[in-house]
């Protein structure tokens, strides 16, 4: 098996391929960075659950779709800053994904932060990626 060298991507990556095959949970790698940017996303209502395998070193996310229907709350996630071009913001650049209708998602001194908290700490950080 072949090691991940970007966790997030391989996480968007396997999130987005679960959504857009209208399963009910994906498996992806345990990280810490994992595990904190899908808490990010379960704290704003994107994913229902999360559930930590230690033994296989898994997170189990459960997706969250519209009641009554097959569409995902997630519209799309797109990853930003890669290892190989890092992309770091002040919390004044934040970027307001869809006027406020999407998040960002950063690596700050403070933790892994939604945009709109972290530009309420002022702080900033590596922008790792969009959501809506």
């Amino acid at each position: 098996m072949m090691a991940i060298t970007d966790t997030v991507a391989d996480l968007l990556t396997r999130i987005r391929n679960a959504k857009d095959a209208k399963h009910k949970y994906v498996d992806v790698c345990f990280s810490k960075l994992n595990q904190s940017v899908i808490d990010v996303l379960k704290e704003k209502g994107y994913v229902n659950q999360l559930l930590i395998n230690e033994k296989k070193h898994q997170i189990r996310v459960f997706l969250k779709y519209r009641k009554g229907s097959t569409n995902s709350i997630i519209h799309g996630l797109k990853r930003v800053s890669k290892p190989g071009l890092r992309k770091y913001v002040g919390y004044q650049d934040i970027p307001k994904v869809f006027s406020g209708l999407g998040i960002a998602i950063l690596s700050t001194p403070s933790g892994v932060l939604e945009g709109e908290k972290a530009r309420e700490m002022k702080v900033g950080g590596e922008l790792l990626c969009l959501v809506w």
